[in-house]
């Protein structure tokens, strides 16, 4: 199969994304107002938070919204993975996975192209929201603007990738708001994208310990580090990790020879 085939097919799928992401713009709306609810609404109750090293020196304070704005965008991504994950679940149930799926070109392909088409969509989302809430005070470095694109892609990526092995142990489309609730409350609540992880190991050793091995942590980590000029590696590589076992437990769930599909007689 030529290159250019490949292309082609990348090209389409982004493209189709890209026009249900237009047409639908209530879905564009609420990405939005989620994350700006919290930035607006909830912080105004916690106003101040003990300085982290990427802002702030550890003996200083930092207005509260300005910690929890990166952790606001991988939430926004993580919607868009359960988001994603909910469109493959009706595609399915529509036949339009079956003709995708179909297509002479790798089935890890298709898939990794739609995966991708996701994350982009994910990724613009998180920069308008970043726009919007410059008038909120959240102002990084403007290398950060651009630091913080990679880390966008990478967690994106590990986000929809979650979303696509939900997608393959989801049965019918009326079952799915039941598994989001599942998955993204714990996710996002267990984690440090509204308090530091030091807040969290004083009341709760235990629930220190689930945030440490929450990978959505490490992504609003990832991002929080990225968007202030700084690397962390720690963080990067578990999100790589994560990344690479849901992809692999995606391809094999659309494998219809070993996934959990072949149970259910294919696509």
């Amino acid at each position: 199969m030529p290159l250019i085939a490949y292309w082609r097919c990348f090209l389409g799928i982004l493209a189709r994304e890209g026009l249900r992401f237009i047409h639908q713009r209530e879905r564009f709306v609420s990405a939005l107002v989620r994350p700006l609810v919290w930035l607006v609404i909830f912080a105004s109750g916690f106003r101040f938070v003990l300085g982290v090293s990427i802002i702030a020196p550890y003996d200083t304070y930092i207005p509260y919204q300005v910690y929890i704005a990166p952790g606001l965008m991988a939430m926004i991504q993580l919607f868009n993975g359960m988001q994603s994950s909910l469109s493959m679940v009706y595609d399915r149930e529509m036949g339009n996975m079956r003709t995708l799926l179909i297509s002479p070109l790798p089935r890890w392909f298709l898939l990794l192209s739609k995966l991708l088409a996701g994350t982009a969509v994910s990724i613009a989302q998180a920069y308008v929201f970043l726009g919007i809430a410059w008038f909120w005070g959240i102002r990084p470095p403007p290398m950060g603007w651009i630091a913080v694109f990679p880390a966008l892609v990478l967690s994106g990526l590990m986000l929809g990738a979650l979303g696509l092995v939900i997608s393959t142990l989801v049965k019918q489309l009326e079952n799915f708001a039941g598994v989001m609730n599942f998955v993204i409350f714990p996710m996002f609540f267990a984690s440090s994208a509204l308090y530091p992880l030091w807040r969290i190991k004083e009341g709760s050793l235990f629930l220190y310990h689930v945030c440490q091995a929450n990978p959505f942590t490490h992504a609003a980590e990832m991002i929080r580090f990225a968007l202030y000029g700084q690397f962390n590696p720690v963080s990067t590589l578990v999100v790589a990790g994560a990344t690479a076992l849901f992809l692999t437990l995606g391809f094999i769930g659309y494998d219809p020879g070993r996934g959990l599909l072949a149970k259910r007689g294919g696509e």
